[in-house]
């Protein structure tokens, strides 16, 4: 199982000062999360995509770029690449030039995305969302899959004879993650290809998620991939930790109540009680997190939000040392000793490319 952090990349005001960092500040702080995050023996680095204040990831493959030159073993992802919005020719190519760059180490999760404007920014219609979706990454299943491709569709301009370059690295494309909060239909889509689900698992109670995520696995095996469990699931989550929980609740309070998203909504004991968001000491992150597996089932990646809302790089690098040594560690082994055998591994590009070459070898395949 794979344990990471993945960050929205918002430029909040911390509502202990009244200070905000500049874009800068914040993008150099997302890069010292980023190499703190395999110091400390996380798995993977996700960042989100948005082109809209007060967000400032717009251009996730530059970012995972320079953070591939810095680290080693992080797999690299994003938490959302929008494939209503972005064209599929160059998600196709930038990713592959990213794999390339990375030796592997890269994997995408694409995403509608949920703010409404980016669509007439970009000259799509919201309304075509979810055909978006479905044409434009059928069409970058072709770019990476093929090597010529003659296409033609609704949305953009016919190819005649095109390749996408760099051609995918040792002949098999990024690892694709279908990140949906409320869409059957994408969880259908992942499904359909045999690719990952990724449930955001931040806003919705366990009710939802286990509703959305059985609906991805009984779709997976309809569709000849493998038995439900499986199918390739992950999962978003949320955290704030102090050695006694108390002081973690006191600290986190400002935070939780200004934040762009929830704040001066729901209680914070409201919304930690109907949602997954823990805020504690790391022996209840511990065991908040292995309850996900009583409604999602035996999964494949875990991802932390940890730095939003405001709160500064210091305090972020502090809950890295905390998840690293203290949380991890514990839910790998756990995990792992609760897994049923027959349930896969994450996927990694070495275990892709092995599988790859086996089935050349027996001349096998899934459907």
């Amino acid at each position: 199982m794979q344990f990471g952090i993945f960050t929205v990349g918002d430029v909040t005001p911390d509502p202990t000062t009244g200070r905000a960092p500049a874009e800068h500040e914040r993008i150099k702080a997302m890069l010292a999360i980023a190499e703190k995050a395999e110091e400390v023996g996380l798995d993977v680095f996700a960042t989100g995509e948005h082109h809209n204040p007060p967000f400032v990831p717009s251009s996730p493959t530059t970012m995972l770029g320079y953070i591939a030159a810095r680290t080693e073993k992080l797999i690299l992802s994003t938490s959302t690449t929008l494939i209503t919005t972005n064209d599929p020719v160059k998600i196709a190519e930038d990713f592959a030039m990213l794999q390339h760059i990375a030796d592997g180490r890269v994997d995408l999760m694409t995403g509608r995305g949920n703010t409404g404007p980016v669509y007439p920014w970009f000259g799509k219609d919201i309304r075509d969302g979810i055909d978006l979706a479905i044409e434009n990454y059928a069409l970058l299943r072709r770019l990476w899959d093929e090597d010529v491709v003659t296409w033609n569709g609704k949305f953009r301009t016919p190819l005649q004879s095109f390749t996408a370059t760099p051609r995918p690295l040792d002949g098999v494309a990024p690892f694709v993650w279908h990140g949906s909060i409320r869409s059957p239909e994408i969880a259908e889509q992942a499904a359909y290809y045999g690719d990952g689900f990724f449930h955001n698992n931040i806003f919705w109670p366990a009710s939802h998620t286990r509703q959305m995520v059985n609906l991805y696995r009984r779709r997976y095996a309809h569709y000849g991939h493998g038995t439900p469990e499986q199918a390739i699931v992950g999962l978003g989550g949320q955290v704030f930790m102090r050695k006694n929980s108390q002081d973690a609740v006191r600290e986190f309070r400002p935070y939780f109540d200004n934040a762009p998203v929830y704040g001066h909504g729901p209680s914070l004991e409201e919304f930690t009680s109907q949602t997954p968001l823990t805020v504690g000491s790391p022996q209840q992150v511990i065991e908040r997190t292995l309850s996900f597996r009583d409604y999602a089932g035996d999964y494949q990646r875990q991802l932390f939000l940890l730095d939003h809302a405001g709160l500064p790089l210091k305090t972020v690098l502090e809950q890295l040392d905390l998840l690293g040594e203290e949380v991890v560690p514990v839910l790998h082994e756990e995990f792992a000793n609760l897994r049923p055998a027959g349930v896969p591994d994450a996927p990694t590009h070495a275990a892709r490319v092995a599988a790859a070459r086996n089935t050349t070898t027996t001349g096998e395949g899934r459907a």
